[in-house]
């Protein structure tokens, strides 16, 4: 009787298992048989009796609150991006399983692990506080090949310690919130939103970055270099896409979630200055861009301001589309129209909007006078992980929508 009550509480214990408190370290096995493991941080708590999720990149906290917890299943559902971990708890301090990309067909699962407790990133002891990769680096991309293309990079050691975090700019976006170290001379980076899952490594010669490794989830591997320029500059994102005739007239109509077709040349936009964001929820960028025009949708819709949000999601499935456009409006309570194009990639982007000479990047912006004569077409979008030129881009585009708003 005594070793059947026994196996009575082990029983009830592990169904009511619950994940320790606190820190934890994630690892997402990117590529097991070179053992290549991109790290990130997150926090357990509970608030109000229900168990919470706080991811951490740097100057980032993801919070992620659509958790479910049965016996000894601890599964979570990232916010916005339709991905989600599938785990085993294992006592109360190890979670086992997989990080499951929705948007992807194929090689869309990483093998996932955790542990409580440990709050390094990385697991190394850092040395003494060197600040090597501090500052503005002139970066390429698979270098000496066809496909090589320029960035910046721009590293901040916190405190001038050997802890690092920074970005890269790229003519199509940022790389947001990387968040790593210095060891031993190499620089480790890595980032987890929801959607990237990026880890960088870099070599350096004492002057220059002469070997660097990016890896973006379980299949992508390149390649990159660096060397300190201050001066450096990317091509300005306002060159990049442009409308084929200066004079076409800008036109395109899609239909809302609630199966309503919308036009630009509704009466709701007549008269009004419009900005038109070309986007789609499974886009980092694009949260970061919708979470800033949210905010200039309220500054400025009582003066004349609208704003048109064109979604190119990467599913098929139209009520797919709709609850993970639906979670993006949520989530950063978007007042303005958000349209399903039905359509996806770039390609397909371009082909709807004939009158661009083309969609090279998720998110394209096109700012347009209350005659809907186009004043600027913004190609990608700086994120605030960017620091400097997220504010000059906010700043830019306040004084350019003042100027559009003032010529009503």
């Amino acid at each position: 009787m005594l070793k059947l009550a026994s196996v009575l509480i082990f029983i009830t214990t592990l169904s009511f298992a619950q994940p320790k408190l606190g820190i934890w370290r994630g690892v997402l096995s990117l590529n097991p048989e070179k053992q290549i493991e991109l790290p990130f941080n997150f926090e357990i708590k509970k608030l109000k009796g229900k168990h919470q999720l706080i991811i951490r990149n740097a100057q980032e906290q993801i919070v992620v609150d659509e958790i479910k917890l049965k016996k000894d299943s601890f599964n979570f559902k990232m916010p916005i991006f339709d991905t989600e971990f599938r785990t085993k708890l294992i006592g109360d301090s190890i979670l086992t399983g997989l990080w499951i990309n929705h948007t992807k067909k194929e090689n869309n699962s990483i093998a996932f692990t955790a542990k409580a407790g440990d709050s390094k990133r990385f697991p190394y002891v850092p040395g003494k506080p060197n600040t090597f990769y501090e500052g503005k680096w002139e970066v390429t991309f698979s270098p000496g090949t066809a496909d090589s293309s320029k960035a910046i990079g721009m590293f901040t050691h916190a405190n001038g310690s050997a802890y690092v975090y920074g970005t890269f700019l790229t003519e199509t976006g940022d790389y947001r919130y990387l968040d790593g170290m210095m060891h031993n001379g190499k620089l480790y980076l890595s980032c987890f939103d929801g959607s990237h899952a990026f880890l960088f490594i870099a070599e350096n010669n004492g002057t220059e970055i002469t070997k660097g490794d990016f890896y973006s989830g379980a299949t992508w591997h390149e390649n990159w270099i660096g060397k300190r320029n201050d001066k450096f500059e990317l091509q300005d994102p306002e060159s990049l896409t442009y409308l084929k005739n200066p004079n076409a007239e800008i036109a395109f109509s899609f239909y809302n979630a609630k199966n309503e077709k919308i036009s630009l040349s509704d009466a709701k936009y007549k008269n009004k200055a419009v900005i038109v964001q070309i986007m789609g929820s499974w886009c980092p960028n694009c949260m970061d861009e919708s979470a800033y025009l949210s905010k200039v949708y309220k500054q400025y819709n009582k003066q004349g301001l609208e704003i048109i949000a064109l979604a190119y999601e990467r599913t098929s499935d139209a009520e797919r589309a709709k609850t993970n456009l639906t979670r993006l409006t949520k989530r950063f309570d978007i007042g303005y129209d958000i349209l399903l194009t039905g359509l996806t990639g770039k390609d397909k982007a371009s082909e709807s909007l004939p009158f661009l000479n083309g969609v090279m990047a998720f998110p394209t912006t096109i700012f347009l006078d209350a005659n809907h004569v186009v004043k600027s077409v913004y190609t990608g979008f700086s994120g605030p992980a960017t620091g400097k030129a997220y504010n000059d881009y906010t700043d830019k585009t306040e004084k350019l929508i003042g100027e559009l708003l003032s010529k009503k």
